[in-house]
């Protein structure tokens, strides 16, 4: 028990400094219980028990299905029905955002759901004079409960169902807790609608541009080469290379039309105009020894955004698009979500420069907007990127994993054809698992085979679609909970945690637990802290002699309900940039919440299943 314990307290460490990614400290944890093997009674066999577990590849399945739905446009089209419905009211822009991304949660994945959603969410803000904070939030907090409607609405579910299965011989069926999740969804909602959002702060101005939102006025300057400049001649290609590493020129303009800077045979005339982002003390120096000179304009959206003007990708003839000087680009926000290839890596070692061609202008890191130095910035989950791209890259940006564009794209290629079938896979895999014709794996497992061979998906996008730092989660973290139940560490715990029972009813305990789990999640996870603390609520169960199913259901719901940190929950991660949030919002909005909620759960559990 004492190098269980060891091995957890280092795996909780790793989670709270993020240290190393939460996928790399599973695997820590699985090499070091299979090490130590002799201690922990954990296997080979048990340690990589993980990656066969049917809760594992059922998440795995899940993330499939979900990427097929969202490759034919549906999320889409629901958050355009949105858009026409909540027009500039904002209680009705509420509505509209808790009904979209809660409900479809119950049968999909709730990530990307949010990930497909922060787009259209921001954009309806911004074109009802909402501000985008009022409505990100709950985007959020409405798919974690909508994912309590079903056993597939969230890996969480699908793991302590796995984990009931092993300790109790009872696995949930499909709609086991609907009547209970449909409580909370509901509880949630109105509390969203009643008393959050007059809570949640305007963090970002709903007329404030990208330039105002991420204060970019002292760092964007509009310079005149003069006719003595040395740069006068040199090829539009190379005038980057002839500043400093900290300066970047964003735009080349002449006679108020922007020259492509990839033209080798265009040279740089006097009295072209460069946008260039650098320290004010930056650009006192180029006018110096650069031949520069400022002109007494402030940089406006407008002459960066080829959007506002409506000539964004228009290539049609008589249009910008047929002059070869002009290369349409737009700013745009990019967030870089959990898993990310791009998480640990500097902007130019990664596509974003090297492919998509796009100019960091700034960065949103948790509460900090960061202009100096962001040339060798290494990117971290969560980040929200201020970038100036070529509009022609947007749509790859759009179909890359590893990057989110918070920007609705009006011509975005979808399989819209496929739309029925796709849905209607997602409806046969729920079905078919809740008939018991098939057992849920099986059923998920054949729904991907579906849409491969149905042409909803393609054979070499379903890697792309798996969030695999959750799946390597699963994996190593499984042996762990098998570990905490052999050694006797969970019945040990248990018994600590049962010594409340003296001064509490089993009800009581029951809430303790809830938000032991609550507080746990925020540091391991959702699924981390399934598999750790279910075996300890059957274990506290079996002490009081309670209703130890009672107590799975606790921490199932428990674990899928971080409301008070951005950072416990990926789906609270992904809005925190495009929010504009600080830290501190998540527990002002979420601690009320997650009271209102820990009660309402347990009633209803009490009620539903006794205690």
């Amino acid at each position: 028990m004492v190098v269980v314990f060891a091995i957890t307290l280092l795996a909780f460490g790793l989670f709270a400094t993020e240290r190393v990614p939460v996928d790399v400290t599973a695997l820590i944890v699985m090499v070091a219980l299979m090490v130590l093997e002799p201690w922990t009674r954990i296997s080979v066999e048990d340690g990589v028990a993980g990656f066969s577990n049917s809760a594992t590849i059922t998440v795995l399945a899940m993330f499939i299905l979900s990427a097929g739905v969202s490759r034919t446009g549906a999320v889409q089209r629901l958050g355009a029905r949105m858009a026409t419905f909540a027009g500039d009211n904002e209680r009705r822009q509420l509505l509209s955002v808790i009904s979209v991304a809660g409900l479809p949660s119950g049968v999909l994945n709730n990530t990307p759901i949010v990930a497909m959603l922060i787009p259209a969410v921001s954009n309806l803000a911004r074109e009802g004079g909402t501000s985008p904070s009022k409505l990100l939030i709950p985007l959020s907090y409405a798919s974690m409960v909508g994912g309590m409607l079903t056993l597939i609405g969230t890996s969480t579910n699908l793991v302590a169902s796995d984990v009931s299965a092993r300790l109790l011989g009872r696995p949930f069926s499909m709609f086991e807790f609907t009547v209970l999740g449909a409580i909370v969804f509901l509880t949630g909602a109105g509390y969203l609608l009643l008393v959050g959002h007059r809570l949640i702060p305007e963090r970002i101005e709903a007329t404030d541009g990208l330039l105002a939102e991420y204060e970019m006025g002292e760092y964007l300057t509009e310079v005149v080469v003069t006719d003595g400049s040395p740069l006068v001649g040199r090829p539009v290609e190379t005038v980057d290379g002839a500043f400093p590493a900290d300066v970047a020129v964003v735009r080349l303009l002449r006679d108020g039309r922007e020259v492509d800077d990839s033209t080798a045979e265009t040279s740089i005339e006097g009295g072209d105009t460069l946008i260039v982002r650098a320290r004010p003390d930056r650009i006192q120096r180029l006018i110096s020894t650069q031949g520069l000179s400022i002109t007494p304009t402030d940089v406006s959206e407008a002459a960066l955004d080829d959007s506002s003007d409506g000539t964004a990708g228009d290539s049609g003839e008589g249009g910008h698009g047929s002059d070869p000087l002009r290369r349409p680009q737009t700013l745009v926000e990019l967030v870089v979500p959990t898993g990310s290839s791009f998480v640990g890596e500097r902007v130019a070692g990664t596509p974003l420069e090297r492919e998509y061609d796009v100019d960091l202008l700034s960065v949103r890191r948790g509460n900090d907007l960061l202009h100096r130095r962001i040339e060798g910035l290494v990117l971290d989950r969560g980040d929200t990127l201020l970038v100036h791209a070529p509009t022609a890259t947007l749509e790859r940006m759009a179909a890359d994993p590893n990057v989110i564009v918070a920007r609705e794209l009006p011509n975005r290629e979808y399989r819209r054809t496929k739309l029925p079938l796709a849905v209607g896979i997602v409806l046969g895999v729920v079905g078919l698992a809740a008939l018991g014709v098939f057992d849920i794996l099986v059923a998920a497992l054949g729904g991907v085979v579906a849409m491969v061979l149905g042409g909803v998906l393609k054979p070499d996008e379903l890697y792309d679609a798996v969030e695999w730092d959750v799946i390597f989660l699963l994996a190593g973290l499984i042996p762990l909970g098998t570990a905490f139940t052999e050694t006797g560490a969970a019945a040990l715990i248990g018994g600590l945690v049962a010594e409340s029972a003296v001064y509490l009813p089993a009800l009581g305990v029951l809430w303790v637990f809830y938000v032991i789990t609550a507080l746990t999640t925020a540091v391991v996870s959702n699924a981390g802290s399934v598999v750790l603390l279910v075996p300890v609520g059957v274990a506290t169960a079996a002490e009081i002699g309670a209703n130890p199913f009672a107590f799975v259901l606790a921490v199932t719901f428990a674990a899928s309900a971080d409301f008070m940190t951005p950072i416990g929950y990926q789906t609270n991660l992904l809005v925190y940039g495009p929010g504009g949030y600080r830290f501190t919002d998540y527990t002002r909005v979420g601690a009320p919440l997650q009271i209102v909620l820990s009660v309402v759960t347990v009633l209803g559990i009490a009620m539903l299943w006794g205690v």
